[in-house]
């Protein structure tokens, strides 16, 4: 299973009380090959926001309202379909159908990603915004769920163009009603805001975040109607459990039933399912490649060691 590796942002991200959380230990950064943009001090962010649930949905939309509210420039590049466990699949077709039903909105028929790669090349052409912002989705993306999740998948399809991106989810691992999600993106858009925020102080004329950096942010479900607001914010990592398990029963026609079952294990100390269980935000630092940190390097290593072809 992919890992997304933990990079130290605790100095960028728990300075002030606001944000306060716990760190985990942290692996050596390394570098996106393109360089990230530096937005205005200041001043109001150009945001390419997208999602996986489809340009419509309310997620997206209240995202929409929220950040434009808080004064930024924001448009939607989203998939014209729900694109729910696409992960970071990008369409291989040779033409794409992209819809632009009303201003500030591109709906492209393909995954998160191909959303996020038309943006970058066509709606933001010649200059790329300042972040990416992929959510608010519906559900929630820790552990192995954000392996396969086109939330997560629309950010780092971002994050290898050079641009910083946040991913957003809203949800416990006990889905409640779909109402109460629903009402829970308001104070996870809230957060989102303060986040945005926090990033544009500190970068002054910086990039927000390190190069091929970013974040995947969990917000929990709290109170009977998804209104109460987190206990707090935890800086995380991918707890390394599935979360999910498939389930496949012979029909004994050549066909197979197939079922996905939650089996939760005991939650990583520090890790996204025990913040977001615990009803605190969690915010785990990912970039967008496939390298682990020196100690994984250096097992590998030790591993081949006086191996021959």
């Amino acid at each position: 299973m992919r890992r997304k590796r933990v990079l130290p942002l605790a100095t960028l991200l728990l300075c002030a009380p606001a944000l306060a959380g716990t760190a985990p230990a942290a692996a050596a950064p390394q570098t996106a090959p393109a360089p990230a943009p530096a937005p205005a001090s200041g001043g109001p962010l150009r945001i390419l926001l997208t999602n996986d649930d489809g340009y419509d949905a309310p997620g997206i939309r209240k995202a929409f309202e929220r950040l434009t509210a808080a004064g930024h420039d924001v448009t939607i590049v989203a998939p014209l379909t729900n694109q729910s466990g696409t992960g970071t699949k990008m369409s291989n077709a040779p033409t794409v159908t992209v819809k632009h039903p009303e201003p500030k909105v591109w709906a492209v028929d393909g995954t998160p990603g191909d959303s996020v790669a038309f943006g970058l090349a066509e709606v933001f052409a010649g200059k790329a915004p300042d972040l990416v912002v992929s959510g608010t989705n519906f559900g929630p993306n820790v552990a192995g769920l954000a392996t396969h999740s086109g939330t997560v998948g629309g950010a780092v399809a971002a994050l290898e163009h050079g641009v910083p991106a946040i991913a957003l989810s809203t949800g416990g691992l006990s889905v409640p009603d779909p109402v109460t999600t629903v009402n829970a993106m308001g104070p996870t858009l809230d957060f989102a805001v303060k986040l945005i925020d926090r990033l544009r102080s500190r970068a002054r004329s910086g990039p927000l975040l390190p190069e091929g950096v970013g974040l995947n942010v969990n917000h929990p479900v709290v109170g009977t109607d998804g209104k109460g607001r987190a206990s707090g914010v935890s800086t995380t990592f991918q707890d390394p459990q599935t979360v999910l398990e498939p389930d496949f029963t012979d029909a004994g026609d050549g066909t197979w039933k197939t079922t996905v079952k939650v089996v939760l294990r005991p939650a990583a100390r520090g890790g996204d399912i025990e913040a977001v269980s615990a009803g605190r935000i969690a915010v785990s630092p990912m970039n967008g490649d496939w390298n682990t940190g020196p100690v994984d390097q250096a097992v590998t290593s030790a591993l081949v060691a006086g191996l021959r072809p």
